[in-house]
């Protein structure tokens, strides 16, 4: 599991957010995509740089 500090991608795009990416993929159906979609509308904030926060690969 990579983490992070960043922010949230849909407005107000708030600081202090504490984020959890899968090394692994993650599958899902394509009934879970779309209750997905139903309850996150707007999820497509663009890549931002980097700058000094740092990542870090949590063993699990």
């Amino acid at each position: 599991m990579y983490r992070y500090d960043g922010s949230l991608t849909t407005p107000p795009c708030s600081e202090g957010v504490k984020w959890s990416v899968a090394v692994q993929p993650i599958e899902l159906s394509a009934a879970q995509i779309t209750a997905f979609k139903t309850l996150y509308t707007g999820n497509n904030r663009p890549v931002q740089n980097l700058h000094d926060r740092r990542v870090f690969l949590a063993r699990e």
